[in-house]
């Protein structure tokens, strides 16, 4: 089969995954209103008007686009879950989740102090934690029904611009199964390549091979990670 072909073949699946989504959240919507019932208006506002012109300081922003990724892992529409997020940020994903019944613990630096105000005000718990290559996480007492990590910055060594291989990849899954309950799943989102792609060949076969369902920078073990 020629390239040209394999290629169309891969757009017209991820077009019509794509597309499948977007059906599915103009079916199963979920709305902002009984989402944001109860939380500190006022105090939001100040944290907005304290941190002017930074990136997460849009709230309502990255409420759109973590509401988008809650109705595509359809978290939504099942009963609770313990959901642990790595890199969680402002807790916006995991916030969402709190209104469905969800258990849900973040990780993450503590940096920024935008972060350390939104997870305040969204109630959020979040333990001080650095993924690192090569570095088991801490013992963190629970299993969880679901892993997530959203535009994944940990995979990257800063002083050289590069990142992870099959190794670190390997080590980080391995240590991540203590921590995942019986029929757990892993949804890993990565930030793309300087050349735009998101997964080196040699990454790419490797999460194939222990069982990864991979469309462009989605990374879903929907069944645990095969062995």
């Amino acid at each position: 089969m020629k390239l040209s072909r394999k290629v169309g073949k891969l757009v017209s699946r991820e077009g019509y995954r794509r597309a499948w989504r977007r059906t599915q959240r103009s079916i199963f919507r979920l709305p902002f209103g009984p989402v944001m019932a109860g939380v500190d208006q006022n105090r939001l506002r100040e944290i907005q008007e304290q941190h002017p012109g930074e990136k997460y300081a849009d709230v309502h922003h990255w409420l759109r686009v973590n509401r988008e990724r809650v109705q595509d892992l359809k978290l939504h529409r099942c009963p609770p879950q313990r959901v642990l997020d790595l890199g969680c940020g402002g807790g916006f994903f995991l916030f969402i989740l709190k209104r469905f019944n969800h258990q849900v613990l973040g990780l993450d630096l503590d940096q920024q102090s935008l972060f350390t105000e939104l997870l305040d005000v969204f109630e959020v718990p979040r333990v001080v934690v650095e993924v690192k290559p090569f570095e088991p996480l801490p013992n963190l007492r629970q299993q969880f029904d679901w892993i997530t990590a959203f535009s994944i910055g940990f995979d990257r060594y800063r002083k050289t611009n590069t990142r992870w291989g099959v190794r670190e990849w390997d080590f980080f899954l391995r240590d991540l199964q203590p921590h995942l309950a019986p029929g757990g799943k892993i949804y890993l989102a990565v930030n793309p390549l300087p050349a735009g792609d998101y997964l080196s060949p040699e990454v790419q076969d490797y999460f194939s091979s222990r069982g990864a369902d991979i469309e462009r920078e989605r990374i879903f073990f929907r069944n645990g990670v095969r062995g």
